[in-house]
């Protein structure tokens, strides 16, 4: 036994000699003094001699132990010190571009629309996306046997009320965020919400499961159409940066009476007619109208004092048009030659 752990010691202390990098090192120390190493095994095994042997090849083997120690502390101290000397800096380089993170694209569109709709007076609002089947439909005059609810196929939260009835559902749409504003602050009020809304869609080019939408909506004495249109206009001309032109053709959408839909002049041909806006000159962006007598009720808004228009549009669908993105999917993937370019 004495005669190994001599062996073993001088093996080690010859092969530290030769070593030159911390790599080599570290394979030598777990080779003899990991808990599997040699120099351990041999150790473990002085549980079997007699109690006088134990004590004379303990005393030797903890002898031994301590010179392989600090013949390691003092190679990594040599070692440490060579690297220092060679931590040559060539301060003639050119530096390391620094990796910073950015905002992404729907981010910073929503940013702008928060600006232009606050310097027109607006408040900026925010609802819960896991919403309840009452204020994501019923509240905005959609009944549960109203077939304007296979426009808008959703997710519902398998959690059944105590009804048996399943009344969770990710919302469709901003619109929630209308009624419980109404709640909260009455009229008159101006308002406008930003955020994520889900769908049951066929995924491709320009559908998605989750995309960003924006409402806003308007209440007081005397609202019109007119107000409707003059604040849409002003908010796309600021988000192109250029004058943009609208039309106004009737649409249906069951919270708002009368229902429209709102175009843009294409702003890639002017007007005159492309593939993008298929050589009609306009594209179809907004949809919106007067709110519903029955919304405002259920928002307990007094409809014979007050009216209001509403609108809402995908803020994903306005940044493929401001940026000139042809495929919705880019928004949610993690490209990072799509994304830097922003």
């Amino acid at each position: 036994m004495e005669k190994e752990i001599l062996k073993i010691k001088e093996e080690i202390l010859f092969k530290a000699k030769k070593i030159k990098d911390f790599e080599l090192l570290r394979d030598l120390e777990t080779k003899y003094m990991g808990r599997k190493g040699e120099f351990t095994k041999v150790l473990r095994s002085l549980s079997g001699l007699s109690t006088e042997d134990k004590k004379k090849i303990g005393r030797l083997a903890n002898t031994a132990k301590q010179e392989i120690a600090s013949a390691f502390t003092e190679l990594k101290n040599t070692l440490t010190g060579n690297e220092k000397e060679s931590d040559f800096v060539d301060v003639t380089l050119p530096g390391k571009k620094e990796e910073r993170g950015h905002k992404h694209p729907i981010s910073i569109l929503m940013g702008d629309l928060e600006d232009i709709f606050t310097s027109m007076g607006f408040m900026i609002l925010d609802g819960p996306e896991l919403e309840s089947d009452f204020f994501n439909f019923e509240a905005l005059n959609i009944p549960k046997t109203h077939p304007a609810r296979d426009m808008q196929d959703t997710f519902y939260i398998d959690k059944p009320n105590k009804n048996g009835e399943l009344d969770l559902v990710m919302r469709t749409h901003t619109s929630p965020v209308q009624i419980r504003a109404m709640r909260e602050h009455g009229a008159p009020l101006r308002c406008i919400a930003q955020g994520r809304v889900f769908r049951n869609e066929a995924i491709d080019a320009v559908h998605d499961t989750t995309f960003d939408q924006i409402e806003g909506f308007m209440i007081g004495e005397d609202i019109s159409l007119c107000n409707l249109v003059a604040v849409l206009k002003e908010m796309l001309s600021r988000v192109f940066k250029q004058e943009i032109k609208v039309r106004v053709r009737p649409g249906y959408f069951p919270f708002v009476e009368p229902g429209i839909e709102v175009d843009m002049s294409c702003t890639i041909c002017g007007g005159s007619g492309c593939p993008s806006c298929k050589q009609i000159g306009w594209l179809e962006m907004i949809g919106a109208g007067m709110i519903h007598p029955k919304v405002l009720k259920y928002g307990g808004i007094d409809s014979e004092k007050y009216s209001g228009f509403a609108f809402g549009m995908g803020v994903t669908r306005l940044a493929m048009m401001k940026y000139g993105i042809d495929d919705i999917r880019l928004f949610n993937g993690s490209d990072m030659r799509f994304l830097k370019q922003f």
